[in-house]
């Protein structure tokens, strides 16, 4: 069987890509339906884009590889279709902007869209070898029990990263990528929980709380939250993708408040009260109770010195900790490293060695924020991929 392009991957880029990459081509996925990462994203209402999104809020080791394809194919652009299919939407925060309903309506729209470009879908296919004889691309598939060879003048790989191993992700795009000879970036799991090897924080299990967490030469301001394991929560998720092995990470726990001054004028009206009294307005009350075995809490607040006050204060403000590792790609929400995009061309996706053959979405070394930014990726760089297809 013989098309003008095979798509390996039928998540959120490759229905992209099918969408824009004109007639002759065909999809195909191992899974049972496709788009399964987009119906359970943002607690299956699919967190599609963000507001602010811009190269800023991506990571690569070119940090300037992605402003192509987020420059010419926008949020706005994405929102645009949305609103085409009347899918109703709203901001939840920061710019994040989720369906009212349900994620499958943006996995309804995107096979819409490939309909009407004619594209085909074929679901519960596995891919064996990958050939290609400088023409062509000779690719096995099989499928419902038969194996059967497919050709395509243009191979496009979207078949994702490792991250969520039990939603059938794999390293196929990593070993496509090996076998044309472009070089990978080492994979790592990004937007997901540090754990601690002493389970010091079983007892804060459930506990929440905003904090500034930082990690490497970036920090993030938002919720954070306590683990049998270890930490979680938005700014932990955010910081993991900038933290590495060994490393500490720097968590502020009054990034809200002027504490110091506060406390200085609890220390005037209200003397009487325990320190960890007057701490339980400002953190939760079991996270007190814990500090007490890190932290001189004890006696009242009209006990306290401006210098012990201080002292308390700077460590609140730069809990230093020091995680054993993370949950790993089980938990992770995306994969960071992938195909080095020193091989890819920024402006269509396309290896630069190989003609015919494109990386998008998460198995290319570009990772975004949480909070919608590696879907407009995924929009983004399918697009451009089908954009340069259709124009070949």
């Amino acid at each position: 069987m013989d098309f003008e392009t095979l798509i390996i991957g039928a998540g959120a880029a490759g229905m992209m890509c099918a969408a824009h990459a004109g007639p002759g081509v065909l999809v195909v996925d191992h899974a049972k339906a496709p788009g399964e990462k987009i119906r359970i994203s943002g607690g299956g209402r699919c967190n599609f884009t963000n507001l602010y999104a811009s190269p800023q809020n991506f990571i690569s080791q070119n940090k300037h590889f992605c402003k192509s394809a987020l420059g010419r194919y926008t949020q706005w652009d994405f929102i645009a279709l949305v609103d085409q299919y009347q899918i109703a939407w709203h901001e939840k925060t920061l710019g994040q902007l989720f369906c009212d309903n349900s994620a499958k309506d943006i996995i309804a729209m995107l096979r819409a869209e490939m309909d009407k470009a004619g594209a085909q879908l074929w679901l519960q296919t596995d891919v064996g070898d990958v050939a290609h004889d400088g023409s062509k691309f000779t690719v096995a598939l099989t499928r419902e029990g038969r194996t059967r060879s497919v050709t395509a003048h243009n191979l496009v790989v979207a078949c994702g990263g490792k991250s969520i191993p039990k939603m059938g992700a794999t390293g196929l795009g990593y070993q496509i990528a090996a076998q044309f000879g472009l070089p990978i970036v080492t994979p790592r799991p990004g937007l997901v929980p540090l754990t601690f090897s002493d389970e010091k924080f079983k007892p804060l299990a459930g506990v929440g709380a905003p904090a500034c967490v930082a990690a490497g030469d970036s920090s993030f301001d938002e919720a954070i939250l306590f683990t049998h394991r270890g930490l979680s929560g938005p700014a932990v998720l955010q910081a993991s993708s900038y933290w590495h092995e060994g490393e500490t990470i720097s968590v502020n726990l009054i990034a809200t408040h002027d504490l110091l001054s506060e406390l200085k004028t609890h220390r005037q009206t209200d003397g009487r009260k325990a320190l960890t009294t007057v701490l339980a307005q400002y953190l939760p009350s079991r996270l007190v109770d814990f500090l007490k075995s890190e932290l001189p809490l004890d006696g009242n607040i009209a006990d306290q010195s401006d210098a012990k006050l201080e002292s308390l204060c700077q460590y609140l403000a730069d809990w230093q900790l020091t995680p054993a590792g993370s949950e790993g790609y089980r938990t992770a929400e995306v994969t960071l490293g992938g195909v080095d995009t020193d091989a890819v061309s920024s402006k269509t996706m396309a290896a630069k060695s190989v003609p015919g053959l494109y990386f998008i979405g998460e198995c290319v070394d570009v990772t975004g924020w949480l909070g919608g930014y590696n879907f407009q990726w995924a929009w983004s760089s399918g697009w451009a991929a089908g954009q340069a297809i259709a124009d070949r």
